[in-house]
């Protein structure tokens, strides 16, 4: 009985969202409230689990969403998203263009949100096209599949962050398996795919103007000079390594200040406000950039993020009355009996969710609500629990089609038809969803 009550609430959620086009965030409150009062939850614990799933979400997602999305503003507002794609393209040259695209979609993606990074980027196909004398597709491909995985696989983007906390996994060990499982998609979905597209006839992209579309910065005068290739792969990786290396440290450090130390820098609160501080002493004071800019840029910068956090926050709401209702240790239970392992059943739902409305965000927050009851009774290892993680990431990858925004992006600055939108980029994203999740299945099955 949970369970159908469960599986209705979803439904309902997908109808709302789909039906009514109601914002996910006001969704996720009413689906949570309505399927508290169904499992038989008194009215003011409805209100409690809903204000202590929203607190212990937004405690951490708030500040961690908000850095992130900062430090991508800085890099984009600088140039150093353009550095970084423009280095690469010159190391390797133009035949072997589509791993360097791949690899800059990849580090690009983790701090600079999906369509901003796909709109800066477009003019780079764009000569190449006119250089090799290729098809759009072909150097486009291999970016689009770095992009989408380094959004859906590695934290500190938001879909990954936000899974990672419903789930309380290890942001380390989520960051070493994203970055596992998310090469090889990269790879095959990117410049092995590609390869299908190198011997169709090339043809014009349409015009566009990538500073009035990104969004953020679109009416800011940029900075005169532009950050060094170095100083831009520093800024995304530190970060990571600090988290990383808190993980690690953890494990093979006895207690003491070291440890202290690194538990300290490495939690990512502290790694990502480091990572800012570098970018805005590197990026802005010594480049001489006018304090006003800078404010304006991270401003900006927040704004798409508000809404990620609020869903999220929801989504933490839906997981607290699945919980405090007891439904949580029922599927729990189900589940731990039934030959379906937690991974496949993670990424059949969110492969569902995404299919049926899109957002691959929203896929992915739904999928680890509902995932989160499971694994606190199933009580999984740090690396399988974040192995559990890239494998809703992979599910909420596939499938982009009509219903998801980055469709009708690609679709319009690619200059395709709908059908060729859906032999393309919807193709890259199956292939580089299903390539993750099976590197997910491997490395479980061998650790």
């Amino acid at each position: 009985m949970d369970l159908a009550i469960v599986a209705a609430a979803v439904g309902v959620l997908l109808v709302l969202v789909l039906r009514y086009k109601l914002p996910a965030f006001f969704a996720l409150l009413l689906v949570s409230a309505g399927t508290g009062l169904t499992l038989g939850m008194r009215p003011m614990d409805i209100v409690a689990s809903m204000r202590d799933g929203m607190a212990s979400t937004l405690g951490f997602i708030a500040v961690v969403v908000g850095l992130g999305t900062m430090l991508g503003a800085l890099l984009e507002y600088t140039g150093g998203v353009r550095a970084i794609a423009a280095n690469l393209l010159a190391r390797v040259g133009a035949e072997r263009a589509g791993w360097a695209l791949g690899i800059t979609g990849l580090l690009v993606g983790i701090p600079v949100f999906f369509d901003v990074a796909f709109i800066i980027l477009v003019p780079l196909i764009a000569q190449l096209c006119a250089a090799s004398g290729r098809a759009p597709l072909y150097f486009a491909t291999p970016l689009l599949a770095g992009l989408v995985v380094g959004h859906a696989f590695i934290p500190p983007t938001p879909g990954p962050l936000a899974v990672a906390e419903l789930l309380e996994a290890d942001l380390g060990w989520v960051i070493v398996m994203g970055l596992a499982c998310g090469i090889p998609a990269t790879i095959v979905a990117g410049p092995l795919l590609a390869t299908r597209f190198k011997s169709i006839a090339p043809r014009p992209l349409p015009g566009h103007d990538p500073a009035g579309m990104a969004g953020v910065g679109a009416d800011v005068v940029r900075p005169a000079g532009t950050v060094e290739v170095g100083e831009a792969i520093f800024a995304i990786a530190l970060p990571l390594a600090l988290i990383v290396g808190n993980t690690l440290g953890q494990q093979i450090l006895p207690e003491g200040a070291t440890r202290t130390a690194l538990a300290f820098i490495g939690h990512p609160f502290i790694a990502l406000l480091i990572a800012c501080l570098y970018a805005y002493i590197v990026f802005g004071l010594t480049r001489r950039v006018p304090a006003a800019q800078l404010q304006e840029v991270t401003m900006r910068s927040l704004e798409p993020a508000g809404m990620v956090v609020l869903v999220t926050g929801a989504g933490g709401v839906f997981k607290e009355v699945l919980i405090d209702s007891g439904v949580g240790e029922h599927l729990g239970e189900f589940f731990g009996t039934q030959p379906l392992p937690p991974m496949l059943l993670a990424f059949l739902l969110a492969a569902l969710v995404r299919i049926a409305q899109g957002s691959a965000t929203v896929a992915m927050i739904t999928a680890a609500g509902l995932t989160a009851p499971i694994l606190q009774h199933l009580a999984l290892d740090p690396l399988h629990t974040a192995l559990v993680v890239i494998a809703i990431a992979a599910g909420a990858t596939i499938v982009s089609h009509v219903n998801d925004s980055g469709f009708w992006l690609v679709n319009r600055l690619l200059g395709q038809t709908e059908g060729e939108t859906l032999r393309s980029w919807t193709v890259t994203c199956t292939v580089a969803g299903f390539t993750g999740f099976a590197v997910a299945s491997v490395i479980a099955a061998v650790l």
